[in-house]
């Protein structure tokens, strides 16, 4: 293992406790004997097995932060922080269970009633139920405020038309939050969109094929499709055309989550190439003596060190409540940018190896790119710092 200050700085993070740090370890232990011996045949099959969810469930690493009386430990969100880091180590296709666990649960957590909280979180918990969060429409993209999948009121249910797609989780999902629009004439329009809690039973709803992404292949991306969708009132989940307003309260962490996962693919990168050019030989000499490679890895090693510094700062002001959209919006967009660069550099140092399929660092260049459309493409990103910043 690399010891590089870049690398290992569990020590100097000020939100990790002792109890975080033995977290740690333990879901660290638990990847490493069932997650990371099976994950390239995952990726290869196109999907992550329902049972790696319960057990993942079983061990008690889904939803920590949830109040007890509904399964979980009540913890704090650096519980959430190191989940998403271990898995993102093993490799980003597992991140959908960070979606699971700290974007779709926290959305019924907060907005939901008692008897959806019930009926839900014990079981998100458990690993027994997979969920999706449903926002994204084919052709829209990062324009929350159009969306087309309407939500019409018809003897107690609401009877949903429209399609979703580039749905994480969504192929496999028990249970979506979906965006619908339901009141048609609203003005502004974004006051006529509330979310549904759906089921995967539902009348009317049915999914596409199962998306062929290049990278993250087990992630199980789908198309959703509703035609008359009956979905009874009572699964409205909050207010009424307060969906957005919803969406705008929980997008900081679901940034800053994505900011997380991208950084911790950035040190995986890191630590795969100092590893391989200290052992890989040009011209007599280990490429690590060159100083052409010194100087990237020195290059790629501050970046990481720097985003780092940005984002535990982030993590510690989120943690203690404050509003910070600009400064995670930043750090999203930065930091996405940032491990594609990395990605690059890191592939150049792997020479041809790096083009191999059974080289991680091969996987990881498929899988960074993406990233950037997370919660809102860069461009829209910056459109909405640049208001927040006064322009």
């Amino acid at each position: 293992m690399v010891s590089s200050m870049a690398i290992n700085m569990d020590d100097s993070r000020s939100f990790l406790t002792e109890k975080h740090l033995l977290f740690k370890q333990s879901i660290r232990e638990f990847l490493h004997k069932e997650a990371s011996p099976f994950y390239d045949q995952w990726e290869k099959e196109g999907g992550i097995p329902r049972l790696f969810w319960k057990k993942i469930g079983d061990n008690g690493f889904l939803c920590p932060w949830l109040d007890v009386e509904f399964g979980g430990a009540g913890a704090d969100f650096g519980y959430s922080v190191v989940l998403a880091e271990e898995l993102e180590m093993v490799g980003s296709a597992l991140g959908g269970i960070s979606i699971h666990s700290d974007v779709v649960a926290p959305y019924i957590a907060s907005f939901g009633t008692i008897d959806q909280k019930h009926r839900y979180l014990p079981k998100f918990i458990t690993g027994e139920m997979i969920s999706a969060f449903a926002v994204t429409e084919p052709g829209l993209g990062s324009e929350l405020a159009n969306i087309r999948t309407t939500a019409i009121k018809k003897d107690g249910y609401y009877i949903v038309n429209g399609a979703k797609s580039f749905i994480t989780n969504g192929f496999n999902a028990d249970f979506l939050i979906v965006a619908c629009k339901t009141d048609l004439d609203a003005v502004p329009s974004h006051d006529g969109i509330s979310l549904l809690l759906i089921d995967k039973d539902t009348p009317g709803f049915s999914r596409g094929r199962k998306l062929d992404k290049e990278g993250q292949e087990s992630s199980e991306t789908a198309e959703l499709f509703f035609d008359d969708a009956s979905v009874p009132i009572g699964n409205l989940l909050g207010e009424e055309g307060k969906g957005l307003s919803y969406l705008m309260q929980k997008l900081q962490q679901e940034r800053l989550m994505c900011a997380i996962g991208s950084l911790m693919a950035a040190k995986d990168m890191l630590d795969l190439t100092v590893n391989f050019i200290k052992e890989r030989k040009a011209f007599g000499k280990k490429i690590s003596k060159f100083k052409n490679a010194q100087f990237t890895i020195v290059e790629i090693a501050t970046d990481i060190q720097l985003g780092r510094t940005f984002v535990d700062g982030l993590i510690c002001k989120h943690m203690k409540g404050e509003k910070i959209i600009t400064e995670v919006s930043m750090a999203k967009y930065w930091i996405t940018e940032m491990s594609k660069r990395i990605s690059e550099k890191c592939m150049q140092l792997h020479d041809g190896y790096g083009n191999m399929g059974d080289y991680k660092i091969a996987r990881r260049h498929r899988e960074i790119p993406v990233t950037t459309f997370y919660t809102g493409s860069d461009e829209i990103l910056k459109i909405l710092i640049a208001k927040n910043i006064g322009l």
